[in-house]
């Protein structure tokens, strides 16, 4: 009987402390951090500051950006699988730090992308743009894969980083078209875009938010297809590459809220259903102005798209010739 008492008390003390800790997360004068593996500037740093504004006046609490560049975003996501597990840490989460870097280091990391995280909010979708100085003759995708063609290996693109998912993108159209370009890397998209606004390299990619966006719509570069099989409504006028002759052709970057996968599941519900609901209003209209194309998904759905991207970019990786294990 007495087994029974103690049992019945255990269970209704975690009844009552879930829906409480839900309700006290945040708590006051404890700020939430939100990790980010890049430099300033760029299309995942936008999203994070965007998510993090709209997180704040919901709550109430300082919701602050941090950026950790570094080992491409690998260094931020480290430090996220390590944090203590409170919901007080999470990293925005995307195609690079979640797919593409386990898919090049696998055997490298330090901890697991899919069983050491929990994945509580998946925001939505945003395509890479490739684009060329103004300068350049060239107005289409067509006609830069013709010249590259006629010119093997005499074609530079930039992008944020060896083994991101811009430059993957671009490794994934060369391998379909047949065509020699070569990469430059750089420290960040905000680099790789300054230099390419200058025209110090012919061409470049990037996520197509924030900053680059900015400079596309003020005509101070050309963009010459999205990567994603439609096109965003950001830059009607832009074509995808499968438009542009290159059949088949599908990437599409993603970010989302990812944090420990011990933070308690009432801290976890409580980020899931007050992201979700702030989805639905002006935030919404915030992020698709940035060109991200919000598509939220909760904690299963999003842990199985993971894997899933997972599984597609080590196949990328490994026919480009990019694994570091």
């Amino acid at each position: 009987m007495q087994k029974l008492i103690l049992t019945a008390v255990a269970a209704a003390a975690v009844a009552v402390t879930g829906p409480a800790l839900a309700q006290a997360y945040p708590a006051p004068g404890k700020p939430v951090r939100i990790m980010v593996g890049y430099s300033p500037g760029g299309g995942v740093d936008t999203a994070a500051r965007i998510m993090a504004q709209a997180l704040g006046e919901h709550w109430g609490q300082n919701v602050l950006v941090e950026n950790r560049p570094g080992a491409a975003g690998n260094v931020a996501t480290e430090y996220t699988a390590r944090a203590t597990p409170d919901g007080y840490t999470m990293v925005l989460c995307n195609i690079g730090s979640h797919a593409v870097t386990p898919a090049r280091f696998s055997k490298r990391l330090t901890y697991d992308p899919v069983n050491d995280f929990a994945f509580p909010l998946l925001i939505g979708g945003v395509s890479n743009v490739f684009m060329v100085h103004p300068s350049m003759p060239i107005k289409t995708l067509q006609e830069y894969s013709a010249y590259a063609r006629r010119n093997p290996g005499k074609l530079h693109f930039g992008s944020s980083g060896v083994g991101a998912s811009p430059h993957l993108s671009i490794e994934l159209w060369k391998s379909m078209a047949k065509i020699n370009i070569v990469h430059v890397p750089y420290k960040g998209a905000a680099a790789a875009l300054t230099d390419a606004l200058s025209g110090n390299i012919e061409s470049s990619v990037g996520n197509l938010s924030g900053a680059l966006l900015s400079s596309i719509k003020a005509k101070r570069i050309r963009a010459l297809a999205v990567t994603s099989g439609n096109r965003n409504p950001q830059l009607p006028d832009v074509p995808t590459f499968a438009e542009s002759g290159v059949s088949g052709y599908d990437v599409t970057g993603w970010y989302g809220l990812c944090t420990q996968a011990k933070v308690p599941p009432a801290v976890l519900g409580k980020i899931t259903a007050d992201g979700m609901k702030l989805l639905e209003g002006q935030l919404k209209q915030r992020l698709e102005s940035q060109a991200i194309q919000v598509a939220p998904k909760g904690p299963e759905e999003f842990r199985e798209h993971v894997k899933s991207e997972i599984a597609k970019w080590t196949k990328v990786v490994h026919d480009a010739k990019l694994t570091g294990n």
